[in-house]
């Protein structure tokens, strides 16, 4: 058998979960939510169930749902998206970016990643035959470059994935940013494809940069969202993208071949839910108390930290990382101290161990004041 992902093994958030849970762990390495979701989103989807939605939706996704979207989109970020031709619900964000890679990119394109980056992106341009072509971004901020970029982009060039507010990063693109993209893309044929799953937790009264609120960008860019992160439901795996008719058209025919469609009663739910902008409005304000709680708690453990801009992340440094392999720091600290976090290294396609550490508060008050006890013990148990 010739493998398509031959450097590929198990990645480091299952690694890391199962070592969490063999001991025990509080944690803090993968991205979900650790509290329940609203019992009236639930009590939803028993509704729709109860009243018969339980066969196939529409390809594209339920009218309902994507005509709200429509909406949302227009107000949020001044874009017309039309809900029958540009928006199609998805399995998840990550099912929404395999989809769009694999309908664009045929073998010998090449996709600008910007590292450290989300796993998910370089695995669906390889299998396409697609060449990966790294941008890499440095802590503290994790700005890009932008002569850098444009160096990289030549004739073989079709697709550009970005990701703000970024993962692992939780760092946020300015606008200046996003007109130096759209400089550097026009009069081209490259596609942008936008992970915007984070869209509504940016923290400190910045403003999310969406592709939406550029035209020309708008015009070439599939943008993907997530249902999980914006309600707290992971593990539902729903997800949408917008973009102009003729990209969405190449989108739907892959999209009908490996999904079809998703979950219809979540649709009709999700639908009736969202009609209450608090419940996506407030998001900001919620996470950033989970944050500045997270960041108080930790005062005291041996760390760097500059406070996240976006996402639901914190990065940190380890002050004493220094001749310490950062992936079996995360192993040892497991272990040993009975707290989960992932190495930044492992987002990046170079040899980059500097000891800095991604942790998730997305977690009830009481899992982060222990978190930040058992961080606060690092260096007691672990040999400077």
């Amino acid at each position: 058998m010739r493998s398509k992902l031959p450097n590929t093994g198990t990645t480091i958030f299952s690694v890391m979960s199962l070592l969490a849970a063999e001991h025990h762990a509080v944690n803090l390495g993968q991205g979900f939510p650790g509290f329940p979701i609203d019992s009236k989103l639930i009590d939803l989807v028993s509704k729709y169930m109860y009243r018969g939605f339980n066969q196939y939706a529409p390809m594209p996704g339920v009218p309902a749902l994507r005509e709200l979207l429509s909406a949302k989109m227009k107000k949020s970020y001044g874009t017309s998206y039309n809900p029958n031709t540009e928006i199609t619900i998805t399995a998840g964000a990550t099912q929404a970016i395999f989809t769009a890679i694999t309908a664009f990119i045929h073998p010998g394109d090449e996709v600008i990643v910007f590292a450290p980056a989300y796993d998910c992106y370089a695995p669906a341009v390889e299998i396409c035959g697609g060449k990966v072509i790294w941008v890499e971004m440095d802590y503290p901020d994790y700005s890009v470059n932008w002569e850098v970029v444009k160096e990289k982009i030549n004739s073989r060039t079709r697709m550009i994935v970005i990701n703000t507010p970024q993962n692992p990063a939780a760092a946020i693109w300015s606008k200046e940013d996003m007109h130096a993209l759209q400089a550097l893309v026009s009069d081209t044929d490259i596609i942008v494809l936008s992970d915007e799953v984070y869209e509504h937790i940016v923290f400190d009264g910045l403003n999310h940069q969406s592709c939406a609120l550029f035209e020309d960008l708008a015009a070439r860019s599939l943008i993907v969202y997530s249902f999980g992160k914006t309600l707290h439901a992971t593990g539902w795996k729903m997800g949408y993208v917008v973009g102009p008719a003729h990209l969405m058209s190449e989108f739907r025919k892959v999209h009908q071949y490996n999904v079809f469609s998703c979950s219809t009663p979540v649709q009709h739910a999700i639908a009736e839910y969202m009609t209450d902008e608090e419940v996506y409005n407030g998001l900001s304000l919620f996470f950033q108390g989970k944050r500045d709680l997270f960041l108080a708690a930790v005062q005291g453990a041996p760390f760097e930290k500059k406070p996240s801009a976006g996402s639901y992340f914190q990065l940190m440094k380890y002050n004493n990382w220094q001749n310490h392999n950062d992936v079996d720091l995360a192993k040892k600290w497991t272990i040993d101290l009975g707290i989960t976090c992932i190495p930044l290294s492992v987002f990046y396609p170079s040899d980059k161990n500097e000891g800095i550490f991604r942790f998730c508060f997305a977690k009830e008050d009481d899992i982060l004041f222990e978190a930040a006890q058992r961080l606060k013990q690092i260096d007691k148990t672990h040999a400077k």
